[in-house]
């Protein structure tokens, strides 16, 4: 039975669950209490001192984040002597920020900047010391641009990259008025080991780490009458966009998202589901293929468990923390890259289009997919497959400079000839997604049968759990596939790059009897990328993987395998998974990469 315990709260008596904090007790009774440092994410730091209350009988304020509620407690959020200490605190992470709050990239999404609204900061009684520092702003990385000048030393992308993600390739510099967030030796982050997920991105309060933007080159890009725009939208967009224009988490704004790219001028309106189906095909015959030459021809050079490789940001960890393991990926490229090569190949052939006329634009939930893009791998197309990629909040940054009144628009459909997808497509955005489309299509080849689960939902690789394991026992299989009657196919999928760490230390040690391993770097997966809007924590991405899943259970086709448009690919120019074309546009092989 859980204890409670008896406080007050600005004299009002109330019951809570022994071991809430002060802050989670005053949320629970609708009194919002302001922090800095303190996310749903992370662990308690108790550093920003934002969020101080009063507590009766005690000298000193307390840190609402860090205290627990102890029977009795006497807590006061709203007396004098909390508001001036606020206020004197929010003076003070002015002093030290470069407050230029209408040339910054989160003007309007800043929360330093809505407390200073709140508590009126109209002047500043402190020495302003932000001209007076030596700031510098790393903008080497194609993903990610780091602005000393507006870090307010909240620590929460420290912790974000050492306790979500495993990485640390932020961290803790020097001490007192000279102390920083930095990197190894104080290199830039296109030089260390970071992957460029964004989630440090994702959980700063404030512009000191944000998106490189791409947002005039592609609108240079529409208005050049020369070239021809075509866009590309991953699923997790249609689920987070929605946030960015006002709406609830969770909302699918699937045909207001094309209509407004038509309204901005694109070209074409395609869909990254339509790769995602096709990355499917081409996976799930490359995880039989495995298989077979492991099973029945015995064949030690054939990497067991097979690794999903469509999370950009995990892919360049595993190239620098697991080089001894790049075998086991599978040598699929991501469906946005899968696309900007089709489309300066398929594309651009069925449309008379010269290739070098075509810009490929990537509409993403994530900031690695930017660093992707420009990998020197991904030119097979004989140009540069994906020009510039955009994430979700890129995308409502130009609807609002467009003037749409986004709740007006009319719903309008993907164009075709790489528009067309499936649900098992859609669920590409969600953690686990991946996993379930490859098993609905990969059961289905090898028996003839759907998979034996209702109305195809895979529900054992659902979820939000950090790891999760799942087993699909194969029985009467077709004739070509005999030899794995009986085979149980073990899987596990696992999502924030702290648990792709549990799963690769598995493996590195032979513990792990997996054949297929889907493993992605966001928490949640793709819905909860460094590039969705912001903010994020598990109630929303929550709500996101719910939208994720309703939408695929509303369309008519829900197997890869079976998207017409895809079999048109193949029959027309690829000829068949695997094939030669396919290998030359559609595969890829990955770098070791240094430790540091």
């Amino acid at each position: 039975m859980n204890k409670k315990v008896n406080i007050t709260i600005n004299g009002f008596p109330v019951e809570i669950k022994k071991g809430k904090t002060i802050l989670e007790a005053a949320e629970e009774e609708g009194i919002r209490i302001p922090t800095l440092c303190y996310h749903k994410d992370l662990c308690v730091a108790g550093n920003c001192r934002v969020c101080v209350v009063e507590v009766v009988g005690q000298k000193r304020l307390s840190a609402a984040c860090a205290t627990p509620c102890e029977d009795g407690m006497e807590i006061l959020t709203n007396s004098l002597k909390v508001r001036n200490s606020r206020k004197h605190i929010i003076e003070l992470l002015l002093a030290e920020h470069n407050a230029d709050c209408t040339k910054c990239y989160r003007n309007g999404n800043c929360e330093l900047q809505e407390l200073a609204s709140e508590y009126k900061i109209m002047t500043q009684d402190f020495l302003e010391l932000a001209p007076l520092k030596n700031y510098t702003i790393d903008m080497f990385s194609p993903s990610i641009m780091k602005d000393d000048s507006k870090c307010i030393r909240c620590q929460r992308c420290v912790r974000t990259c050492a306790e979500l993600q495993g990485v640390n390739a932020l961290t803790v510099a020097y001490k007192g008025d000279r102390m920083k967030i930095s990197t190894f030796f104080e290199k830039a982050m296109n030089d260390v080991v970071c992957t460029n997920c964004g989630q440090c991105v994702n959980h700063c309060p404030t512009g000191a780490l944000v998106e490189r933007n791409y947002i005039e080159e592609v609108w240079g890009a529409i208005s050049d009458p020369t070239k021809h725009v075509v866009v590309q939208t991953a699923p997790a967009v249609r689920v987070g966009l929605g946030e960015e224009m006002g709406m609830k988490p969770g909302e699918r704004v699937t045909g207001k998202m094309v209509a407004a790219l038509r309204r901005l001028g694109f070209d074409s309106v395609l869909d990254t589901d339509f790769t995602a189906d096709l990355t499917i095909v081409e996976e799930g015959t490359e995880l039989l293929m495995r298989l077979k030459k492991a099973l029945v021809e015995k064949d030690k050079n054939v990497k067991i468990p097979m690794i999903t490789s469509c999370s950009p940001g995990w892919i360049k960890y595993i190239e620098h923390l697991y080089p001894e393991h790049l075998d086991n990926l599978s040598t699929c490229k991501s469906p946005q890259q899968m696309f900007g090569a089709l489309a300066k190949t398929y594309y651009a052939k069925a449309r008379n289009i010269e290739p070098e006329n075509i810009i490929s634009v990537s509409i993403m939930p994530c900031t690695a997919k930017k660093y992707e893009a420009h990998r020197p791998e991904m030119h097979d197309s004989g140009y540069r497959d994906v020009d510039y990629v955009l994430t979700t909040r890129e995308l409502a940054i130009m609807v609002k400079q467009a003037g749409l009144d986004f709740d007006k628009l009319a719903p309008a459909k993907f164009d075709r000839l790489m528009g067309d997808s499936t649900g098992a497509g859609v669920i590409f955005g969600a953690t686990g997604g991946v996993m379930e489309a490859a098993l609905r299509t990969a059961y289905e080849l090898v028996t003839g049968r759907e998979v034996p689960f209702e109305n195809l939902n895979i529900t054992p690789v659902r979820g939000l759990e950090g790891v999760r394991k799942a087993t699909i026992k194969i029985e009467n299989p077709l004739e070509e596939w005999a030899f794995l009657d009986g085979v149980e196919l073990k899987c596990a999928v696992a999502h924030g790059l702290v648990n792709a760490k549990k799963i690769m230390d598995a493996v590195k040690a032979g513990e792990a009897d997996f054949h297929f391993v889907e493993i992605m770097a966001c928490p949640g997966g793709c819905l909860g990328g460094g590039g969705q809007p912001i903010p994020t924590n598990p109630e929303i991405r929550q709500k996101r993987a719910e939208a994720i899943y309703a939408e695929d259970a509303e369309l008519t086709i829900r197997k890869s395998h079976e998207n017409p448009e895809v079999q048109k690919l193949y029959k027309d120019f690829l000829k068949e998974p695997l094939g030669e074309l396919s290998h030359h546009l559609l595969h890829t092989k990955y770098t070791k990469r240094e430790r540091f």
